[in-house]
């Protein structure tokens, strides 16, 4: 009883400060994208906004290890200090406002698990008690910028090691994350959600070409990350200086843009998902140039997250595979999103927990098939290095081993 009530106590501290920190990330990250959608020539700032970016890190002596951080934090192999948190948000809202391709939840996820760890400091908490309490600090961040409570607490225990779930933190993820989450809608941070257009009966035929777009989305999941880990490798061996990188990587990404003639790839990837779910528009490409865009961007050391991109690489190539299946093209691109998320992540559930609250329930069945399938397709690739495998995706068998980034 005296555990239950200490948890739900510091539950609730996490997920005020948690949330309220994180709406005002959400908030302003809103008006930056604002400014640059009305301001397309912003996109002309994105290499000196990457040095400013650099400076910053290199100036406060702080490693640009972004979400990996997180994770080790909670495996005792790292900390992520309190200075990560205006960090990140800084650097974000530079991305974003030069119009590069990223996300959004890995500045929430570092945002609420360096406020977390603190907050276990400050308390003393012991070591075991800090993982949970930076467990708490990511789950009440990711539900407040996306407003998704019950994948939010999911996700904070499933993707640290694929195969073992920390249900030590269940009860205050889930407190943190539903506090975080309404008080994110008392600003005026709107939770994400879709309207998928057609939900065709569960047929034997449906369930295949719904299972072929998952392998689909599976393959595009690898793609993904290979491309990442590619050009991580790239900038490394032709670009070792930090600045150079930048400023070479913005350039790319505005010369790029400008050739493709839109605006589109800039930013999350939010107005691609919108036309691909609830308009079933998608062009065949605009899924690689998301993932070209998205590496470019990430690993110069632009902040912000790949999960977002995920969700508009998914989206964008469900779509598509809809029309050439034959299936509905709003159904398959909002069971892409899911399935390229688990397919980068390795979070089924949380997977799963996202397509329910992002697109209802009516679905079920679809978004089934699209996890499943991805789940076993997409091996043990993983947008997170810091990710273990601890059993295998195929047996019951304990492997213990770092997931493939």
């Amino acid at each position: 009883m005296v555990n239950l009530c200490k948890w739900l106590l510091l539950a609730v501290i996490v997920g005020c400060v948690v949330g309220g920190v994180s709406s005002l990330f959400a908030n302003c990250l809103g008006a930056v994208t604002g400014f640059r959608e009305g301001h397309t020539w912003t996109i002309f700032l994105l290499p000196f906004l990457g040095v400013v970016i650099v400076f910053l890190y290199q100036t406060f002596g702080q490693e640009d290890r972004g979400t990996h951080q997180v994770l080790s934090t909670i495996r005792s192999e790292d900390e992520v200090p309190l200075r990560s948190a205006p960090l990140i948000f800084i650097s974000t809202m530079l991305t974003h406002l030069g119009g590069g391709s990223a996300g959004r939840e890995g500045a929430a996820i570092q945002l609420g698990g360096s406020i977390g760890n603190q907050v276990g400091r400050w308390i003393h908490l012991d070591e075991s008690d800090r993982h949970v309490i930076v467990m708490c600090g990511m789950s009440a961040a990711f539900a407040a910028v996306f407003g998704t409570p019950m994948a939010a607490a999911v996700f904070a225990m499933e993707v640290v090691s694929v195969g073992i779930m920390y249900y030590a933190a269940l009860f205050p993820s889930v407190i943190a994350g539903l506090i975080a989450s309404h008080l994110a809608a008392g600003f005026e941070v709107h939770a994400e959600a879709f309207e998928v257009l057609h939900i065709p009966e569960l047929t034997i035929m449906n369930g295949v070409k719904m299972g072929l777009a998952a392998a689909g989305c599976a393959v595009v999941s690898i793609l993904f990350c290979m491309v990442l880990r590619g050009m991580g490798g790239f900038y490394k061996r032709f670009l070792p200086n930090p600045y150079l990188r930048v400023l070479a990587a913005g350039t790319a990404v505005a010369l790029i843009s400008l050739l493709l003639g839109t605006s589109d790839y800039m930013g999350a990837g939010n107005g691609l998902i919108m036309k691909a779910v609830e308009q079933e528009q998608a062009r065949p490409s605009d899924f690689l140039w998301k993932i070209i865009l998205t590496a470019i961007t990430m690993k110069a050391g632009y902040r912000g997250g790949e999960i977002v991109p995920s969700f508009c690489i998914g989206a964008t190539f469900g779509c598509v595979a809809g029309n050439i299946l034959g299936i509905s093209p709003s159904l398959c691109a909002a069971a892409g999103m899911a399935a390229v998320f688990c397919g980068v992540t390795n979070c089924p559930i949380t997977s799963v927990l996202i397509a329910f609250e992002l697109f209802g329930f009516e679905g079920v069945p679809y978004y089934l098939i699209a996890v499943s399938v991805s789940y076993a397709f997409s091996g043990y690739y993983s947008l997170y290095k810091t990710q273990t495998i601890v059993y295998s995706k195929y047996k019951a068998k304990y492997i213990n081993r770092k997931a493939k980034s």
